[in-house]
């Protein structure tokens, strides 16, 4: 039985009129999106048709995803709510703190004894609130909950960016900040912008080595990193259904890496086998009851240019692999024209490490396609040419792989099994010789390629591809290979072609597992105590952020002029710093440290004011905070693109920056900054960015009149006496307006509790 069996029953039960409700108030038939949005209102059945990208909504999602490195912070705000237990269904996965070094059992037994005190503490808290608990080693988040919780026309949320994965099983899936978790959590509902919607509309039929990886890589070469934002993509066509429902997460997945607010499927045949294969039946017989209601309406998917703000079309018969990167996850190129475009940008051809697996390609049939190209090697007396990594998206995935041959088949070749956790992937790699910053090759089936982000390295060079194509291209070790045309050299020196991947869409005997690694919490967890040590490197308590005084910001010095891509990789650094998330303090040592500094083109190297010397960018915030002087950041387009991670709002608010400044946010970041009392401006003119000089002191001039739809007007005075006008566009409703002069949304939240 499926758990939560009662609440998914429950939003079925609502669905059929709410959606009726729904399409005779906006008149007319309507996409899936926009049936499971008016299914989870605030305030139940539908009253108002609401504007694309222009109004804003109160939700009410059905559950809550925590992984480990954002949980922390998640729930320590949590507890500072004054709640008892959670409102809603929640889970914390353990899967960030894992570092991936040497294999499973050596790199997992390392992690739980240095994060210890952090899953302890997780542990503590989810059994006191009534939040399930997934241990270190059960699996990826993402994986774990299409495993287990994801279910058709549902509406969740989660501390991940890639929470967007469980649009694989139909339902609307979204990357939040830890503050909007706390939201929900508590009871209270979830506001979102009405998204705009793109359709992509899939014919043809996945053959041979093209996967469903290759379908999300085209659209992100079609959208850019930021042409989904603020816009939800559905998926639809015969191509949509003849995929596997794993194949649908993984396209959902990397539709974080197009801005997109998430991605989905309607239910179909593949979702109602995958839910049976995954011990819920229940689910797939309650979704077949009303299965019309869990996908687009047959007008909208036979006039998509009628119904979505934008349509695209592909080809599943013409697609061909892709491989993107490097250096961003948009650069799309087909592998018949890898080679020249390698030889073209001078990128290096031999390929040092090949990595499958992650929350994005760590499916069954993932595991199986690989293998099938992976048995090769030994079939055809070929040699691995790189190093080859296979990362389990679960321990349910992992069990069975290895009760089916396929772990035995890469230990064969000489590959490398990492812990069933996020490890290369979010740049939990302990890289051997990535401290040398040498150039180099590598190929991935995860789903970022920013630099640094695998290994720490910023001279690696990362593509992206399916995991079959990845195998393939580790076995060739070499960047110009073309499986589908070229030929390898054997140990007998004769020429041998690899044959096409293959392999089950779910295991044929069914998928199993001795211990899948969840706790469930206790019935009571009132006297459950939860201690966080004072001197503690790794958690802190928190301390509400002061409110607003009410008066314009003035005598504000420039922290920082960012220059080009800064994502909250570059805002805020995972790798070694994931071990301190949970430590507001600690963390915020790594603010800022990867922006380019716009006025030298160096990271990590700003000017103080105070002193007219160049320290590091968290050193020189910390030094105007001791000195009462507030602080503004100034970004590029598209700031904040990337993880979810609220830490990259959280450190520019507990160092005293009072503003960011920018040409573009990404939806997630813009968010989280409101809701952690920042002001998250743009430019209304993108070429003020322009004027704005290294020694600039800034003063807002009307920010006592703060409303909705009013600009703000920005001095920018610079070091010679002379002064520039800079206006600012904002998005604040009053609510969000309402969480800057409180200090914080989450100041708001306690309030409401103690009253």
């Amino acid at each position: 039985m499926a758990f939560d069996i009662e609440m998914i029953e429950k939003v079925y039960a609502n669905m059929t009129t709410r959606v009726d409700k729904a399409r005779e108030i906006v008149g007319r038939p309507l996409t899936l999106t926009e049936k499971i949005l008016y299914n989870h209102l605030w305030d139940g059945i539908p009253s108002t048709a609401f504007g694309r990208g222009v109004d804003y909504v109160d939700f009410a999602p059905d559950r809550v995803a925590c992984q480990d490195a954002t949980a922390q912070m998640a729930l320590l705000q949590f507890m500072h709510a004054g709640k008892k237990k959670v409102a809603v269904p929640t889970t914390v996965h353990c899967d960030h703190l894992i570092q991936a070094k040497v294999d499973a059992v050596t790199d997992l037994a390392r992690a739980k004894t240095q994060s210890n005190e952090v899953f302890e503490f997780l542990s503590s808290v989810s059994n006191k609130y009534g939040i399930g608990f997934w241990k270190p080693g059960a699996g990826i988040i993402h994986q774990v909950v299409l495993e287990n919780y994801a279910f058709p026309g549902g509406m969740m949320i989660g501390t991940d960016s890639h929470t967007v994965n469980a649009g694989g099983l139909g339902m609307v899936a979204i990357g939040v900040g830890g503050a909007d978790a706390v939201d929900v959590m508590s009871g209270m509902a979830w506001e979102l912008k009405f998204p705009k919607l793109i359709g992509v509309k899939l014919t043809g039929k996945l053959s041979g080595w093209t996967a469903p990886k290759d379908v999300i890589l085209k659209v992100a070469g079609i959208l850019t990193v930021k042409g989904g934002t603020g816009a939800i993509v559905e998926y639809f066509g015969e191509g949509a259904t003849s995929m596997s429902c794993t194949g649908k997460g993984t396209i959902c997945n990397m539709g974080a890496e197009i801005g997109a607010t998430t991605s989905t499927f309607g239910y179909d045949a593949s979702m109602g086998r995958y839910l049976r294969s995954t011990n819920r039946a229940d689910v797939a017989d309650a979704a077949d009851k009303i299965a019309p209601y869990l996908t687009g309406d047959a007008e909208v998917y036979a006039n998509p240019e009628l119904y979505f703000d934008q349509v695209i079309e592909i080809n599943l018969d013409e697609l061909e692999p892709h491989l993107n990167g490097p250096y961003t996850p948009d650069l799309a190129t087909p592998i018949s024209k890898m080679k020249e475009e390698a030889i073209k940008n001078n990128w290096p051809l031999r390929i040092e490490v090949g990595l499958i697996g992650s929350c994005t390609n760590s499916s069954y049939e993932d595991i199986a396609r690989a293998a099938s190209i992976a048995k090769q090697v030994t079939d055809k007396k070929l040699k691995l040419k790189s190093k080859f990594t296979i990362t389990p998206g679960s321990e349910v995935v992992r069990y069975t792989i290895e009760r089916d041959g396929f772990i035995d088949t890469f230990d064969k070749i000489g590959a490398t099994v990492f812990a069933n956790a996020c490890g290369p992937c979010i740049g939990m790699w302990d890289r051997e010789g990535a401290d040398k910053e040498e150039r180099n090759t590598i190929v991935h089936s995860f789903n970022r390629n920013f630099s640094k982000r695998a290994d720490g390295n910023p001279n690696t060079l990362a593509f992206v591809g399916s995991p079959e194509l990845v195998t393939a291209m580790a076995i060739a070790g070499d960047l110009s290979f073309n499986p589908l045309t070229d030929t390898l050299i054997n140990e007998d020196g004769e020429e041998v072609m690899l044959e096409v991947p293959t392999g089950d869409e779910l295991p044929k005997n069914g998928f199993d597992v001795k211990d899948p690694g969840f706790q469930s919490p206790a019935a009571d967890g009132s006297g459950i105590q939860v201690t966080v040590s004072e001197t503690s490197e790794r958690l802190q308590l928190l301390a509400p952020f002061l409110p607003w005084d009410g008066k314009n910001i003035a005598g504000a010095k420039l922290l920082i002029k960012a220059y080009g891509k800064c994502t909250t990789d570059h805002i805020s650094m995972a790798g070694p710093w994931l071990r301190f998330r949970g430590h507001l303090d600690n963390i915020s040592n790594n603010m800022l440290i990867g922006a380019i500094n716009a006025f030298n083109q160096k990271p990590n190297t700003v000017k103080n004011q105070l002193t007219g010397t160049y320290d590091a960018v968290p050193a020189v915030a910390r030094a105007y905070k001791a000195a009462g002087v507030p602080s503004i950041v100034v970004g590029d387009h598209n700031y904040g693109e990337g993880s979810s991670r609220e830490h990259a709002a959280m450190e520019p608010r507990f160092l005293g920056v009072k503003a960011v400044l920018v040409k573009s946010f990404a939806r997630i970041h813009e968010t989280n900054l409101k809701k952690q009392g920042l002001l998250g401006l743009t430019f209304a003119t993108e070429t003020d960015y322009d004027k704005i000089k290294e020694d600039d002191t800034i003063n807002f001039t009307d920010l006592v009149d703060f409303a909705p739809g009013k600009p703000l007007t920005l001095e920018f005075v610079h070091a010679d006496g002379t002064k520039d006008i800079i206006l600012a566009n904002h998005t604040y409703n009053e609510g969000q307006i309402g969480w800057f002069v409180a200090g914080s949304a989450l100041n708001l939240i306690a309030a409401a509790s103690n009253a």
